[in-house]
């Protein structure tokens, strides 16, 4: 009986994860041309040295745009749906 449990128990938990974690980890690729200019503008003004290379698209709606700084540091700007800054690396 103990071990029955134990299974259910393991199974329900993994069950959960995953799906808890397939609704937030949908990302798709966006082009840089895609991204709206304003957001490209506050990007370089942020990270001035930094040449943008990719950027993704979350679920939520923010925009994740990356790129690589004169030392070769990988460097990302995070924004929100609206347009807010979320967080620069």
């Amino acid at each position: 009986m103990k071990r029955y449990t134990h299974r259910l128990s393991l199974l329900t938990c993994f069950i959960a994860l995953a799906l808890g974690c397939s609704e937030g980890a949908k990302t798709t690729p966006l082009p840089l041309e895609e991204i709206p200019q304003n957001l490209m503008e506050v990007a370089q003004n942020e990270l001035p040295d930094v040449k943008f290379e990719q950027a993704i698209k979350r679920g939520d709606g923010s925009i994740e745009i990356r790129g690589k700084d004169s030392n070769g540091k990988v460097r990302d700007i995070d924004f929100s749906a609206t347009g807010e800054i979320l967080e620069v690396e």
